[in-house]
């Protein structure tokens, strides 16, 4: 029994390997680029919880190469230590009913820099613990361990020392916040700095799509990273692609909030809206005999079937949460496939990986489906919309 079963195994493992061999080749993605606006390198967020801050940023960063023709390198770091600080206090002022973690959300960049300014990155790399690339897990969890003893405080009264605390362990992991520095040898403090750059806060909009609040009106998306409470615009569906694209088209970028934990966002730079195939259908030959060579040679040489989505398929999607708060990344481009399907150029924060080198293409209907909020210029906006939205 034993040779036997060694022996069909063998059989079977040749078998499998002759058919693998003769199998027709999935295709390949061929690109076609629309419309392509300036972005700055692809950096690496490596061991952090940080997507919003380099996506933000490097979207931020477009908005410099967009309006001043300059490339900037802005400092993820000095906006990661701002808003633990202003996420602490506010935590401790809750007595710990809000989310203190390391993600946080689009709007939290803004409110960092409008409040602080910004600096360049090489005024505060942010690497003070033995490393070349962010690694945060045990400052999250020391700052953490820190406000929460401060929030258990027996006492119930808080003494004057307990920020300077905090802000003890952001520098040491971060470094100190520069006040001054110098760039093209003119000097600079962080406000100076935002306002030299041109970055206003107040010309960006927040914007989703959901239906469990009215559209045309602002409501605070029930997210955890979403501590600021802050609002976006809700805006069907079809009106909120009609922005992207209209953005895209006019030289603007955006600021992509997405679920990536579906099977159809891969690690080689597609992501792509799939359609669940189910085991019904077919011949009774098929049933029991598989398909032809014909049949399987035809099925191989398309692209993967993605699904049509619908404004319920969203909100289905975010009340059961199969769409989350998972990465922010930085949409900057248009492209197409061979097929003539229309695909978002998508920077990501993940260094150069991926067959794209750290760029990806996602489908309209990947980003139809998942996208939970997207951050744009107030002129991006089709007319119309705005004035829907009372936008000046």
């Amino acid at each position: 029994m034993k040779i036997k079963s060694i022996l069909l195994a063998a059989a079977l493992s040749f078998t499998m390997s002759a058919a693998a061999q003769n199998a027709p080749a999935k295709p390949d993605y061929q690109f076609t680029t629309i419309k392509e606006n300036p972005i700055t390198p692809v950096k690496n967020q490596y061991r952090s919880g940080t997507c919003w801050c380099y996506s933000a940023l490097s979207f931020i960063e477009s908005e410099i190469l967009r309006t001043k023709g300059q490339e900037v390198d802005l400092a993820e770091m000095f906006v990661v230590g701002k808003s633990y600080h202003d996420r602490g206090i506010k935590y401790i002022r809750l007595d710990g009913h809000l989310n203190f973690a390391a993600g946080s959300s689009f709007g939290d960049v803004l409110h960092v820099i409008g409040d602080y300014g910004i600096v360049p990155q090489d005024a505060m790399p942010g690497l003070c613990y033995g490393s070349d690339k962010p690694e945060h897990f045990e400052m999250d969890a020391a700052l953490k361990g820190y406000v929460d003893a401060i929030k258990s405080n027996p006492n119930k009264t808080l003494t004057t020392a307990w920020v300077k605390g905090m802000d003890g362990i952001i520098e040491a992991y971060l470094g100190e916040y520069p006040e001054k520095f110098t760039v093209a040898g003119t000097e600079y403090t962080p406000e100076s700095y935002r306002d030299y750059l041109g970055i206003n806060p107040d010309d960006y909009v927040n914007l989703t799509s959901f239906t469990h609040h009215p559209f045309y009106k602002p409501f605070v998306i029930e997210v955890c990273d979403n501590w600021r409470w802050d609002s976006a615009w809700n805006l069907p569906v079809d009106e909120l692609m009609e922005v992207m694209y209209n953005a895209i088209e006019k030289g603007y970028t955006i600021a992509w909030g997405s679920d990536v934990s579906e099977k159809g966002f891969t690690r080689n730079g597609i992501a792509v809206a799939l359609q669940e195939k189910t085991a019904a259908g077919g011949s009774d030959q098929e049933r029991w005999v598989g398909k032809s060579n014909e049949e399987k040679a035809a099925e191989a040489a398309e692209l993967p079937e993605e699904v049509s989505v619908t404004q319920e398929m969203r909100q289905e999607g975010y009340d059961r949460k199969t769409t989350t708060d998972d990465h922010g990344m930085h949409i900057y481009g248009l492209a197409q496939d061979q097929n003539g399907t229309k695909y978002f150029m998508v920077k990501n924060s993940w260094g150069e990986s991926g067959k794209y080198k750290g760029i990806w293409y996602a489908s309209d209907a990947f980003v139809r489906y998942k996208t939970l909020n997207i951050v744009v210029h107030k002129d991006a906006l089709p007319k119309d919309i705005k004035k829907k939205l009372g936008i000046k």
